[in-house]
């Protein structure tokens, strides 16, 4: 799926024209002239891949970085520079570019690493949900449900569970058919991997 990319400089010819090769090939572009414009919409815009310009006026497209990382908007970008240096690109890839691309912008060096950005939030995305979709899983055990699967994890058998808990083995089975009829899994490898999946980051 090709999500929208946004472009943010200043330069009127540059939007133009990059504007114009990426809808060439069928990538959908929406152009900012200025980061305060950008991010006054990020709240309403679905993800996609940013193309910044390195230097602008107020906020630069390094800042901008910054600032959006501040906020959790991890989305690929890429940044673009007609004054391009080693520290600015050092800065750049810290920030988490996935490329830094001088002015004239080679057309294919800039759909390559669209492409690339694309990819990735592809990826990402679909981690995200299925993190979602797990963290909705175990949110629906019980917390005595959540002790027992948190020791099968750790793969302490049903008797030892039932003497860390305090309980009878038959009600730790108890347990342990409920928590694989809430998941959709018997199996104490699949237990695992959902609960390590599912597990808020630190």
């Amino acid at each position: 799926m090709n999500r929208p990319v946004y472009l943010v400089d200043d330069d009127e010819a540059v939007r133009r024209a990059l504007g114009l090769l990426l809808s060439t090939v069928g990538i959908e572009v929406v152009s900012f002239a200025d980061p305060q414009a950008f991010l006054a919409q990020v709240p309403k815009l679905d993800p996609g891949c940013l193309v910044l310009d390195i230097r602008m006026p107020v906020i630069s497209g390094l800042k901008l970085q910054e600032q959006l990382a501040a906020r959790g908007i991890d989305w690929p970008t890429i940044v673009i520079s007609g004054h391009g240096d080693i520290e600015a690109c050092r800065r750049a890839f810290r920030n988490g570019a996935i490329d830094f691309l001088s002015k004239p912008v080679d057309e294919q060096d800039l759909i390559d690493a669209i492409q690339k950005g694309q990819d990735a939030l592809e990826r990402a995305l679909r981690l995200r949900a299925e993190k979602a979709e797990t963290q909705a899983l175990l949110a629906g055990l019980t917390p005595r449900e959540r002790e027992v699967l948190g020791r099968i994890t750790e793969g302490f058998t049903t008797r030892e569970i039932a003497e860390g808990l305090g309980l009878s083995p038959r009600t730790v089975e108890s347990h342990r058919a409920a928590i694989g009829a809430k998941l959709g899994t018997t199996s104490q490898a699949e237990m695992t991997r959902l609960w390590l999946e599912g597990r808020e980051d630190p």
